[in-house]
This record gives C-alpha cells, sequence and structure tokens, in this order.
C-alpha cells in the first residue's frame, strides 16, 4: 500500500497558504463531518464538549480543534491511499505475445472527497509493433485511374510497411454509394453496369464490399485488388462514412488483430453523405452502429441512413482505428474539417492518379504515432481528472487529455494524472488510455466518507451513564435511553412519542439547536457563548436586525429575534427617535389620521399616498359612495332615509349653502328621484370623515306632457292609416291599368282579323 504524495495530505503545508475553512451544516456524527467539507475534521476525545454543547463542535479545521483543547491525537481525518494493482513494465520489442506498452495497469485509490490523489503513468512504444492497415477505396468512375496504379502498389506499399515492423497486415475494401435514388440510377441495366456503355470493365452498383481480409501476403493483396473493376453514381458525395463505420465495427469479418496499431486508410476525390441525408431516398431508420456484413457486402446500405462523424468518431475511437485520409486536392479542406472531429487522424493530398499513396500513407503514420494522447472513458459524475504531460515536446496539463508529441520509439515518456472526487462514492471504475493503443490502465476509485475508529467494545461505557456505548467520542445509547449522555430512560412511552414532543409543527427537532432529553429541548450555547432559548430552542439572541453594524444600532436588546428599543429610541434596528415632528400636518394632525408615525415617517394605510397620507389615490370615489348620505341629508329623500342619522351622521357633517366655498372635491351625481345634486366634499381628519356642501336647488328635469304625448300618438296612428290606404288604392290602380292595356290589346286584334 502506498501513501499518497504530500500534496495530498491535508496535515500537510497548504500550497499558496490557502485559508482552510469548514462550511459544516447539520451535523450529527463523525461521518456527517467528514463529508461537509474537505477541510473539515472530527476530534473523537471523550468530554470534548461542554454542558449543552452540540455535538457539532467537535467538526471544524484541524487549527480550531486544538485551539478548543482537542489533543492531536484525537482528531480524525481519512488520508488518501493509492495500491498499484497490476503494474506490468514497459516492453522494448514487440516479439512479445502482448507487448506492454503503458503502466501500470491497474490502480486502486481510496481518497477523500473533495481531496486530490496524483500518481505518474508511463508510456513507451514498442519498437517493431504490428500494423494492420485496411485500404479503403472509393471504386466510383472518377477513380477509374487511380484503381490501375492502386493494383500495382502492393508491392511498394509492403515495403513501406515493413520499414516500421516485420508483422505487417493488409486488407481491402471498396464503396461507391446506397443503390438507391438519388444517389444511383435504378433502372435495372443502370443498376448492373453504372458506368459508360463503351466500357466493358464495369461492376455492379454496390454501398460497401469488403474484399480481403488482413493478410501478411502480398501476392494475396495484388490478386484480390486486380480482380477489382470500377463502378458508378450519380451524385458526386460518396457513402465513405458508411464503409468506414462497417469496417471498423465488423472487426472478426475484417481480421484486424488484438494488439497491433489499426489504420483504415481512405483513397477518394469526392466529399462524403452524413446523418440525415438518407430522408432524400427515404431512408428514415437512424445508424445503429451495427455490423451488418453478408456475403462481404453491406446489407443495410438501402435501409439504414449514413452515421453521423460524431458515431464514427466515436466507433474508431472505441476499437482503436486510426485513419488516414488520402484525398485530392479539390476536397482537401473538407477532410481536414472532418479529421478535426475525429480524435488521432491524418489527412493527406492525393496526386491525380494516387501514385503518391504509398509516401502518403508513411507519412500520416509517422505523425499518427509519434503523437501520444492520453485521455479517458466512462468517467463517473463528481470526478475530475487532469492530466500534466512529462517529455520534451509536451502539451499544455488538460482535464479532457494530455498530449506528448515527436516521440521516437523506444523513448519512454510519463503523465502526472491527478484524480479529485467530490461526491462520496464505492468502487466506480474509468479507463485512461493512448488513441490509438489498445494498452489501458484501469482505476477503482473510492472515498473516504465515514470514519475508521477504533473504539471501546464496552456496551455499558461510564461516559455513556452505563447505558450506552462510545463511537467516535460520542454515546450511542442502549434502547430505552436517549440523551447526550443517555441520561433519559423513556419508560412507557416510545422514543418516537418523546421526540415528537420536541419538534415543532413536525419540524426539526429543538429546531437543530438542542438535545431532546426527556421529551424537552435542552438547548445548546451559540458560537459566542450565549444559549439558544425557547420551548424549541426557536430562539436565539444574535441575529436582529443591524444598523451602523451594530445589533439593534446598539440601542435596545435583541429578544428572539427581535429587537426591544431602549427608551427614546423606534424602529426595526432601533436606528430612530421616537419623534412626530416629520409626521405632523398643516392642521396639526399626525399623518391626517390615516396612518401611523414611525421613525419620524408617515406609515400610511392601504391606497393613502406618502409624505402624509392626504390623498388616496386606489380609494373609491368619495362622490358616488356619499351620495345616498347627502340626498337624505339635505332632501331627505332616497335610500337611508328613515336612518339617516344613524347612517351618516358619524361620517358626513353638512351644511346646505347657496353657493360652496369648498374647492378640494366638487361632485354632481343623480339621485333616486332623477335630479342633478350639486356638492363639494373636503375629507376631514381620518379615514371615512367628511364636510359637505350642498347646493340648496336641485336640477329636476320638466315631467312629460300627458296631452302631448296622447295627440301624438293619435296623429302618427292617423297618418300610417293614410299612408297604407293610399298605398293599397296606388296598387288596385297598378292593376287595373295592366287589365285595360291588355283588354286594348286583345280588341286590337279583333279589328283586324274582321277587315281581312
Amino acid at each position: 500500500l502506498i501513501q499518497s504524495p504530500p500534496e495530498t495530505n491535508f496535515f500537510h503545508k497548504r500550497l499558496c497558504q490557502q485559508e482552510e475553512v469548514c462550511s459544516k451544516s447539520v451535523i450529527n456524527s463523525c461521518g456527517d463531518c467528514i463529508r461537509s467539507g474537505k477541510y473539515c475534521m472530527w476530534c473523537k476525545q471523550l468530554n470534548f464538549t461542554k454542558a449543552g454543547e452540540q455535538d457539532a463542535v467537535r467538526c471544524d479545521t484541524q487549527t480550531q480543534l486544538i485551539r478548543r483543547g482537542c489533543k492531536r491525537e484525537e482528531i480524525i481525518s481519512p488520508e488518501n491511499n493509492l495500491k498499484i494493482v497490476q503494474g506490468d513494465s514497459l516492453s522494448t520489442l514487440s516479439n512479445q505475445p502482448e507487448p506492454v506498452q503503458l503502466s501500470p495497469q491497474k490502480i486502486s485509490l481510496r481518497q477523500r472527497s473533495g481531496h486530490s490523489t496524483t500518481f505518474s503513468v508511463s508510456f513507451k512504444r514498442a519498437e517493431g509493433y504490428p500494423v494492420d492497415l485496411y485500404y479503403l477505396m472509393d471504386l466510383s468512375y472518377s477513380m477509374k485511374d487511380d484503381l490501375k496504379n492502386v493494383k500495382e502498389l502492393g508491392k511498394d506499399l509492403f515495403a513501406a510497411l515493413n520499414t516500421i515492423t516485420k508483422y505487417a497486415q493488409i486488407g481491402f475494401g471498396a464503396f461507391v454509394d446506397k443503390t438507391v435514388l438519388p444517389y444511383t440510377n435504378i433502372n435495372k441495366e443502370k443498376l448492373l453496369k453504372p458506368c459508360d456503355e463503351n466500357d466493358q470493365h464495369c461492376q455492379a452498383a454496390f454501398g460497401y464490399r469488403h474484399v480481403l481480409n488482413m493478410t501478411p501476403s502480398e501476392d494475396e493483396f495484388k490478386n484480390k485488388v486486380t480482380e477489382q473493376s470500377i463502378s458508378g453514381n450519380l451524385d458526386s458525395p460518396e457513402g465513405s462514412l458508411d464503409a468506414m463505420m462497417q469496417a471498423a465495427v465488423c472487426g472478426d469479418k475484417i481480421g484486424w488483430r488484438n494488439s497491433s496499431t489499426r489504420l483504415i486508410v481512405l483513397t477518394t476525390d469526392a466529399g462524403f453523405h452524413m446523418a440525415g441525408d438518407g430522408k432524400l431516398a427515404g431512408i428514415l431508420e437512424p445508424n445503429d452502429k451495427q455490423c451488418y456484413m453478408e456475403n462481404n457486402l453491406y446489407s443495410k446500405s438501402s435501409e439504414m441512413d449514413y452515421p453521423s462523424v460524431g458515431q464514427l468518431a466515436m466507433q474508431l475511437e472505441k476499437n482503436n482505428i486510426q485513419p488516414i485520409f488520402a484525398v485530392t486536392k479539390e476536397v482537401e479542406n473538407v477532410y481536414k474539417q472532418l479529421s478535426k472531429m475525429i480524435p488521432k487522424s491524418e489527412v493527406g493530398v492525393l496526386s491525380s492518379d494516387s501514385k503518391n499513396v504509398v509516401q502518403l500513407i508513411k507519412s500520416a503514420y509517422n505523425r499518427l504515432s509519434s503523437k501520444v494522447t492520453l485521455t479517458h472513458d466512462n468517467l463517473p459524475a463528481n470526478v475530475r481528472v487532469v492530466y500534466t504531460p512529462k517529455c520534451d515536446h509536451a502539451g499544455p496539463p488538460g482535464d479532457s487529455e494530455g498530449v506528448c508529441d515527436n516521440v521516437r520509439v523506444g523513448q519512454e515518456i510519463s503523465f502526472d494524472v491527478t484524480v479529485t472526487a467530490t461526491s462520496c462514492m464505492e468502487d466506480k471504475s474509468f479507463t485512461i488510455r493512448p488513441l490509438g493503443i489498445k494498452d489501458t490502465l484501469t482505476v477503482t476509485l473510492s472515498t473516504n466518507c465515514e470514519c475508521q475508529c477504533v473504539d471501546p467494545q464496552n456496551s455499558s461505557h461510564p461516559h455513556c451513564t452505563g447505558k450506552g456505548q462510545v463511537s467516535c467520542g460520542i454515546c450511542s445509547c442502549s434502547e430505552g435511553s436517549i440523551g447526550q449522555f443517555c441520561e433519559c430512560s423513556i419508560g412507557a412511552k416510545d422514543e418516537r412519542t418523546l421526540r415528537a414532543s420536541c419538534q415543532r409543527q413536525n419540524g426539526t427537532e429543538c429546531e437543530g439547536r438542542g438535545d431532546c432529553v426527556c421529551g424537552r429541548c435542552k438547548c445548546h450555547t451559540t458560537e459566542s457563548g450565549s444559549s439558544y432559548h425557547g420551548d424549541f430552542c426557536e430562539c436565539d439572541d444574535e441575529h436582529c436586525e443591524k444598523f451602523l453594524n451594530k445589533l439593534c444600532g446598539g440601542r435596545g436588546k435583541c429578544n428572539c429575534g427581535k429587537c426591544e428599543c431602549d427608551g427614546g429610541y423606534e424602529g426595526s434596528a432601533c436606528q430612530c427617535r421616537v419623534s412626530e415632528e416629520g409626521c405632523r400636518t398643516l392642521n396639526n394632525t399626525v399623518c391626517y389620521g390615516r396612518g401611523t408615525c414611525k421613525c419620524n415617517r408617515c406609515e400610511c394605510r392601504e391606497g393613502y399616498q406618502n409624505p402624509r397620507c392626504q390623498t388616496c389615490l386606489g380609494c373609491t370615489d368619495p362622490c358616488q359612495t356619499k351620495l345616498n348620505c347627502i340626498e337624505c341629508l339635505g332632501f331627505e329623500s332616497g335610500p337611508f332615509k328613515k336612518n339617516c342619522t344613524v347612517a351618516c351622521s358619524k361620517s358626513i357633517y353638512h351644511e346646505m349653502v347657496d353657493q360652496s366655498t369648498i374647492q378640494s372635491r366638487k361632485c354632481q351625481q343623480k339621485d333616486s328621484d332623477g335630479c342633478w345634486i350639486k356638492f363639494n366634499l373636503d375629507q376631514l381628519v381620518g379615514e371615512d370623515n367628511y364636510k359637505a356642501e350642498i347646493l340648496k336647488q336641485r336640477d329636476c328635469p320638466e315631467p312629460p306632457s300627458v296631452t302631448a304625448i296622447i295627440g301624438g300618438s293619435i296623429a302618427s296612428v292617423a297618418l300610417i292609416g293614410i299612408l297604407l290606404l293610399m298605398l293599397i288604392k296606388l296598387l288596385i290602380y297598378m292593376k287595373d291599368l295592366k287589365e285595360f292595356r291588355k283588354f286594348e290589346n286583345e280588341k286590337k286584334k279583333s279589328k283586324w282579323a274582321e277587315v281581312r
């Protein structure tokens, strides 16, 4: 078992003199304390707490606990421990069945929440490490010239790989695009021969075909590639992502070895289709990242959408495959953008006839293999990992990866890995690995969130009144006893009933500020030395409002959260002298009787406005509310006619006048008789207290003339009757006129007949 580095031990000196603070909340045990903050420690010393003090005072920083009298050996703070479970040495050559390039391989960490542990990870590229290269070629018609050269490059390709390793293998695959519209002409003849009519060597349209399993044989590679012929499609982008996905997930069919550097070399002169493009052909099923290879053909090509770049990047990384994009100059920028989204990938410019492909692969491999990127997978929640590279060409420290560049074969490099967990967890694992390399480091992480106290095995400890045992310095009472020292026997009552009597409105027991002793709250002392009080310890005398940074302004006493001010002072913080000077009105009243004077300022009743509560913007118009009283007081009519004195005499002092002198509020309202009453109101001291001046004369409309109404009605009826008679006469006349004309015409016809 290895102790963690000094900088992770809390008892050692702090870097940059960072201030230690223990931010504790509800502390009932040593475990609560350890979980509450990275600097919190627990004192298990017996009799450390004073009478009435809560056990939470045992939880604080080391400095504060020692200052309170806790011995250093009685302070509990779990330490960080690191154990290397598997640490096989790095291999020098790759002649072993499984060369080791990363060490250690398994680590177990147990550390305190909030603390960090740093360990070193070493890496060394084994000389002659096996290489699996899968040559994936675009066989659309525009690559016709390139296919001729590829058929001849087997010898040069194997020669180039043999300079890197003696254990090289090469496979071959080809792709075009999905065999559905609008990507491919689906005419039966065109599907069988999608090339020009004059081209005799043309194979049927296809999506992706696996041609050759991984093989170390140069002749087998040459023979298989020679058998290939060109094909074709309609649009410019190709189904290259479909092909790469199948090559990545169909490992057993491709023949990838477990211990090898895996490369896919994609050669094309066109862009690529990606997720969503399948909708153009009515393909809605998303790519599920599974292998669908039947008779060496991608069987779901026309049924499943293209993969997204993210899906492809994930599968390439998961299967430790590093792609090399050998593309023409026209699409170089497209694939450079793609390369930024796929870790450990390279882009090289292919000549128009692909003659430079071998040199391109060799250069790209050297760039890929010389850059070592250490990263992680499946990181648990609330865990942070920081990588600090230790090499000649090191990148900056990062929490997602660490990078060393220009690493030579056989050169050993290292990374300092710092792991921090901010919550409690048990046996959570994650993997650290270099991108594109099979080797991994598995880290199993657990946190110390409970105290490992060595307690006396005495169930009747004297410290607990012989009715319980000591656990990390505090009493754990036997059944039938409760209290800080198990001093209370619950008798016939059950413990739940006793504890319920210490809860206010089913809340926290004694508001978290005391202990429930025999059904009554025994309040703790505050940090300043005073005591909580009240039946449920709900009160304290330290949290009243402050003025000038003094409790109750230094002019009163704090009692249960409220200030009791000294004589001559008032206000929520005793901040004001008792005075009504600022509340006096012109008529020498206080706030016009519509508010109270506090702190020399009017606090008005609802609706009335400062500064003196004179006007009420939100109140109902008194011209309407006082109309009934005005009518009964001035003219002895209206709804209040019978009880006018009782209903109105206390709220209105009225006077009948010929001309009003009050100018504050002028009113004109219609009474129950339909007459207009004019009166003026002046609000006196108080809310419902008015002086009214009522004009003696009401404006009543003259009554309607009965004779005129009757005469008008008779004249109207007569006029309507005459008009109806005239209308009937007119209709009869029109009808007679029509009949007469008809008679005249008949008469003329009869005379003509007699003449003949």
